[in-house]
């Protein structure tokens, strides 16, 4: 979430609105004061997840002053931010989509010559050819909310389409500079972890030297085991004697038990992985 702050007030923004739900008292743990280096972070709770457009809707009367960014947070990224506001301001925009040319899904029908938005998983039946993959960023407006439902749990595609079909202007700019992951399932998860190490993401703890395997320098690492430098080894973790770590994964206060060989794992904190294991999460 931090990484997300920092990206956002590199484009300008100062005050801050999260959704929350797993584990609600560790944010005010973390953000005591409701603030994180000078900007006000307001922190708004779910009981009952909404997805992304009952979530939006939970909010409304927070982001009433003018149009907001929308920053979904299991994304990792450093797409410029500004020419989405930019447009969106210009060409009077109800929402603007940041959308990539090449992405796992793509299935926003763009029209680029128009900056538009046309339709989404082809809910409107549009066909259009040119399809765009949905970054889970966007700048909006708060006239979009009243395409939302407080209440309800839905995706804010269904919004979304609501308002194209009433005719609204839903604007879309491509993001296919820099680089962007979905957080969505383990492969993406691992494969973030290797951006970080080889591709400029920063770290904010003391990590061992970039051409190696992630090591943080709080981590116990055995001078007999293997970690490869596919791996991340995060603080308090243990690497018992004769372990091998390969594209694998170990959180704060997880251990990977003598002998040990794991290839792709993730181990969560306060977890031990021991014998030959391979694509696991422990």
């Amino acid at each position: 979430m931090v990484r997300a702050f920092e990206h956002l007030r590199s484009a300008g923004v100062g005050d801050f609105v999260v959704n929350t739900h797993h584990l609600p008292d560790t944010y005010a743990a973390a953000f005591p004061e409701g603030s994180w280096e000078g900007c006000r972070v307001q922190f708004r709770h779910e009981p009952v997840l909404l997805e992304t457009g009952g979530g939006l809707a939970n909010v409304a009367d927070l982001l009433q002053d003018g149009p907001f960014y929308v920053y979904n947070g299991d994304i990792l990224t450093d797409v410029p931010l500004e020419p989405a506001w930019e447009a969106h301001v210009a060409q009077e925009h109800l929402v603007t989509l940041l959308l990539r040319t090449e992405a796992p899904v793509r299935n926003v029908a763009f029209d680029a010559a128009a900056g538009r938005v046309l339709d989404l998983r082809n809910s409107l039946g549009q066909n259009h050819l040119d399809q765009r993959g949905f970054t889970g960023l966007y700048v909006v407006s708060p006239g979009f909310f009243k395409y939302l439902v407080p209440g309800r749990i839905e995706s804010v595609v269904g919004g979304l389409l609501r308002a194209i079909a009433a005719g609204e202007r839903i604007g879309g700019v491509l993001a296919d500079a820099g680089q962007w992951l979905d957080l969505g399932d383990r492969a993406s998860y691992l494969a973030a972890h290797a951006a970080g190490r080889t591709q400029g993401f920063p770290a904010y703890a003391p990590w061992s030297a970039a051409e190696t395997a992630s090591i943080h320098l709080a981590a116990d690492v055995d001078p007999s085991a293997t970690v490869d430098a596919d791996s991340s080894v995060g603080p308090g973790a243990v690497v018992e004697a004769g372990a091998v770590l390969k594209g694998s994964i170990l959180w704060p206060g997880g251990r990977a038990a003598a002998g040990s060989i794991l290839t792709g794992c993730v181990v969560r904190s306060g977890q031990t992985a021991s014998g030959v294991l391979t694509n696991m999460d422990v």
